[in-house]
């Protein structure tokens, strides 16, 4: 059965190309001009993923990305914007988007983009894997790293005490840092263990994930657990 792609995009030209696109590539699109229809059609028919142009008039994509977070909706979302600012785009991933493509796009990025997350959202095959493995349900209840507890189930994480508030993609890239913690992990594992995808070493995608998640982990006069190893990755340990 193919998948269903909510697309909400005010420039008719670009609504009209990328409907098209995804079309040809095998997915059924329902296509809509602005954040009040999209709104409406994911009520009425939940998608299987969305893309939300982030400017749009009246409820732009960050305000329904937010709407249906806070419904409790978890489909994933992927953003279009022409905004390259790491600030511009740390506030999408603050109002719950999985991934974002930054205007002008290669539609073959957009593909290997919708791919991924849909990936993320269907079953994993049973079947050998290196060490760094995506995250999947474990058998245990709890996994716990430098003063990380993380319940994969649940999807819930907690530093110490305080529970921490993650995005679907935050709460993956920290439970694959925790399950290979003291293992530095390179950006070419993390992309295909998180996106599926390698991005190449011009992205910033990985950069802007790593400093957001450190933003929620890091406590005042408590040490950084996610240390940069320059020019290879990162690795989660506790000093």
């Amino acid at each position: 059965m193919s998948q269903t792609v909510l697309l909400a995009e005010d420039d008719r030209a670009i609504r009209n190309a990328l409907e098209r696109a995804l079309t040809l590539e095998g997915y059924q699109v329902m296509a809509v001009a602005d954040g009040v229809e999209a709104l409406a059609q994911a009520h009425r028919n939940r998608p299987d993923v969305l893309v939300l142009d982030v400017m749009m008039p009246g409820i732009d994509g960050l305000q329904v990305c937010r709407v249906l977070r806070a419904e409790g909706d978890r489909t994933p979302i992927l953003m279009l914007t022409a905004l390259v600012e790491t600030a511009d785009r740390i506030a999408g991933l603050d109002a719950g988007a999985d991934d974002y493509v930054v205007k002008p796009f290669d539609v073959e990025e957009v593909f290997a983009r919708l791919r991924a997350l849909l990936r993320r959202t269907s079953p994993v095959e049973v079947g050998s894997a290196p060490v760094a493995e995506a995250p999947r349900p474990v058998p245990e209840r709890f996994i716990e790293a430098a003063g990380i507890r993380m319940d994969p189930q649940a999807r819930r994480a907690w530093r110490g005490a305080r529970e921490l508030e993650l995005t679907r993609t935050e709460f993956e890239l920290l439970e694959l840092l925790v399950r290979n913690s003291d293992i530095v992990l390179d950006h070419s594992t993390i992309y295909d263990r998180i996106w599926g995808y390698d991005f190449g070493p011009g992205s910033k995608n990985l950069a802007v994930y790593v400093g957001y998640l450190r933003r929620k982990l890091d406590e005042p006069g408590a040490p950084q657990l996610i240390h940069t190893v320059r020019g290879v990755g990162y690795v989660l340990r506790e000093d």
